[in-house]
C-alpha cells in the first residue's frame, strides 16, 4: 500500500531542525504541491540547489524517509518546477517520494488551519518539542487531526458486497466504508455503517489491517465480516449509487499496491476464488 516504502523507514517524530544540503524542500501553494520531473517521476528540490533568496525564508522540519529529509516551505518559485493538485500524486512514483508529498499536504493543512486560536482568536504559535501548535493566551493546544474510518468487506455465500458511492469512481469497486461517530467504537462503526448504508446486519468481524490515508486526513480499519440474516439490500441513496453481491470471479481489480480497498478485494479474490 502506499505508506509500504521499498524498505524505508518512515519517521514522523518532530525535530526542531534546520535543512541543509540534501535535505528535499516541499512546498506548498494554494492547496498544491510543488513538482518537478514527469508525471511518473516526482522530483522535490534539494535545499542545497535553491537559490540564495529562497534559503532565507522559514522552513519547517516534516519527516524523513530512509536517509532523506524533508522540510516544509510554503509558495515557493523555481524555475522546472510547477504546482499540482493532490490527486496528481495518485499515480507518481517512487513511492517513497509519493507518500512523503501526501503527508506533506496533509502537515500543511494543519498548519494552516491552526493559525489562529479557536477558543480566544489569538495568532497560534509552534511547538519546537512536538508537532503541535500552541496559543501563548490561552494556552489552548492542537495536535495534526486524525479521523478513524472504516473500510468493510461483508462476505456472504462465497460473494462479498461492494458499490459504488454517488459522484464517486465507476471504474472500480468500492466496499462500504465511513467515519467513527464520537462516542462509538470502532466495531460499532462497522455495524452501523453498514446497515445505514444498505440494511444489511453483520457478524463475526475480523480486523484485516489498517493503513493511513493522507487524502482524507484519515486512518483506515479494514475488517471482514459475514452477514448475519436476510441479504436485500436497500441502498441508502444519498450515499451510494449502487450495491451487490459478487463472486470471486467478478473482482476485475489487480493488486495496485496502493489502497486498502483494493488490497481487501484482491485478497477475497485469492481466498473465495477456484482454487
Amino acid at each position: 500500500m502506499i505508506q509500504e516504502l521499498n524498505g524505508k523507514h518512515f519517521d514522523n517524530q518532530y525535530r526542531d531542525l534546520e535543512p541543509g544540503a540534501g535535505d528535499k524542500v516541499i512546498s506548498l501553494k494554494d492547496g498544491c504541491i510543488m513538482l518537478g520531473g514527469s508525471r511518473e517521476e516526482i522530483i522535490f528540490p534539494d535545499f542545497g540547489e535553491l537559490p540564495g533568496e529562497c534559503r532565507s525564508r522559514k522552513y519547517r522540519y516534516l519527516f524523513s524517509v530512509g536517509e532523506d529529509r524533508y522540510f516544509l516551505a510554503h509558495d515557493l518559485e523555481l524555475k522546472g518546477y510547477r504546482y499540482e493538485k493532490m490527486q496528481y500524486l495518485r499515480k507518481g512514483s517512487p513511492k517513497e517520494a509519493l507518500y512523503a508529498g501526501l503527508v506533506a499536504l496533509q502537515i500543511g493543512r494543519f498548519y494552516e488551519a491552526l493559525q489562529f486560536c479557536g477558543r480566544c482568536g489569538h495568532p497560534m504559535e509552534h511547538s519546537d518539542r512536538e508537532r503541535m501548535m500552541y496559543c501563548p493566551s490561552c494556552g489552548n493546544r492542537e495536535y495534526p487531526k486524525i479521523c478513524p474510518c472504516v473500510i468493510v468487506g461483508v462476505i456472504h455465500d462465497g460473494k462479498i458486497l461492494v458499490s459504488h458511492y454517488k459522484g464517486g469512481f465507476t471504474d472500480h469497486y468500492a466496499l462500504i466504508a465511513g467515519f467513527a461517530e464520537v462516542g462509538e467504537t470502532i466495531e460499532e462503526c462497522v455495524a452501523r455503517e453498514v446497515f445505514e448504508e444498505t440494511h444489511l446486519r453483520v457478524k463475526n468481524l475480523r480486523f484485516y489491517k489498517s493503513q493511513p490515508w493522507p487524502f482524507s486526513d484519515s486512518l483506515l480499519f479494514g475488517f471482514f465480516c459475514d452477514l448475519d440474516g436476510d441479504d436485500h439490500i436497500i441502498i441508502e441513496e444519498e450515499e451510494l449509487a449502487m450495491a451487490k453481491w459478487i463472486s470471486p470471479e467478478e473482482v476485475f481489480e489487480e493488486n495496485n499496491d496502493y489502497s486498502l480497498t483494493n488490497e481487501m478485494l484482491c485478497k477475497f479474490k485469492e481466498d473465495y476464488g477456484t482454487k
